[in-house]
């Protein structure tokens, strides 16, 4: 690599380093100065705030709001990585959360609803990447059409089935509270949670340690820089590619069901109950930088958000809801301003015969 060439990448690499330090520095900041505010006035905007963020029902509900998005962001980090773009993640959400309920309904088991809309959102990721490998699609064009799909189909289906596009009440997964930790202060509801949260932990660390410490991992990530040379190494590129994008679909399944089974329902009125979450989880992995323990917290802020946000409704600060409601989504433009620099795979989104030049 020429010198040129060297001083271009490293000023590229600090430069998305620097964007995000800058954001992680002014959250911090912005959040002494609150704890601050409301320490000295207790009875002010700030000590109010002071209060929710200390709250461990707060960080309880943040977990439980990250569970979806975290998931679907590990899912949309592998398909990405090996070269694909899945933004159809959304779609995968809404027909695994009510495949789950519905499944539930019919057996009476919940982890077997729990496997059923696994099974359903991999069914459609299989169809996607059928379309954008196989048959070269446009990948942003495929995705759009499976969001489209699962919103229309999964609330027709539950009109059909139900009589109306909400489902009605199915048993929950209940929580798992470990002795002693989760008495503990605060953290205590890090111990004290769905199931599904300590999935989500799991499928971090699991998904982290895959993607850098594993053949398989090397392998997506070639296929997203470099597919040629894989090609060239002998290993099938179509084939990585069509396992990290069902790779994709059993992670986005694995949210949609927690999402769904946790409430103990699905509600398909309007954008669905998942509500743009899946969305919201291709910005918490862009701003992660593709690395699954950065998109969890990506995930996490915007969910302490969204549960903060939820509590002020009911305190009455004197501001209008409507206002309260959109600060989760107004972080969101704020991250994306950052998410600028952020460099994707080299042949994301490119089209790839084995045995042919990268096209």
């Amino acid at each position: 690599m020429s010198e040129e060439n060297t001083t271009t990448l490293f000023g590229r690499e600090f430069g998305e380093f620097s964007s995000r330090t800058t954001a992680v520095v002014a959250a911090i900041v912005a959040l002494a100065a609150t704890f601050a505010a409301g320490i000295a006035f207790p009875d002010s905007i700030a000590g109010t705030l002071t209060d929710i963020l200390t709250s461990e029902g707060t960080l309880s509900s943040a977990l439980r709001l990250s569970v979806p998005i975290a998931l679907a962001a590990l899912g949309g980090i592998f398909a990405e990585k090996s070269g694909v773009i899945n933004i159809g993640l959304e779609g995968l959400l809404i027909i695994s959360a009510f495949t789950a309920i519905y499944v539930t309904d019919i057996t009476g088991g919940v982890w077997i609803g729990f496997v059923g809309g696994v099974v359903a959102s991999v069914l459609l990721a299989l169809l996607f990447a059928i379309v954008v490998i196989e048959f070269r699609a446009d990948q942003i064009i495929a995705g759009l059409a499976v969001w489209l799909i699962a919103l229309g189909l999964a609330p027709f289906a539950s009109q059909v089935i139900y009589g109306r596009p909400n489902s009605p009440s199915v048993d929950t997964p209940g929580t798992i509270a470990i002795p002693v930790l989760s008495d503990i202060p605060f953290f205590g509801a890090l111990f004290d949670a769905s199931p599904t949260v300590y999935l989500m932990f799991a499928a971090v660390a699991l998904s982290w340690y895959v993607l850098n410490r594993t053949t398989f991992g090397r392998w997506v990530r070639a296929s997203g820089e470099n597919p040629k040379a894989l090609d060239t190494a002998g290993v099938d590129v179509s084939r990585i590619r069509y396992a990290a994008v069902l790779l994709s679909g059993v992670l986005a399944g694995m949210g949609g069901a927690a999402l769904s089974l946790d409430l103990g329902q699905f509600t398909g009125n309007g954008p669905t109950m998942v509500n743009g979450k899946g969305f919201i989880a291709i910005v918490a992995y862009l701003f992660g930088n593709y690395n699954p323990v950065g998109a969890f917290f990506s995930t996490l802020l915007f969910a302490g958000l969204d549960a903060m946000q939820t509590v002020l409704q009911l305190q009455g600060i004197g501001l209008p809801r409507q206002l309260i409601r959109i600060i989760p989504f107004v972080m969101v433009i704020v991250v994306l301003a950052f998410v600028g620099r952020t460099r994707i795979p080299a042949a994301a989104g490119e089209h790839y015969d084995t045995g042919d030049d990268n096209r």
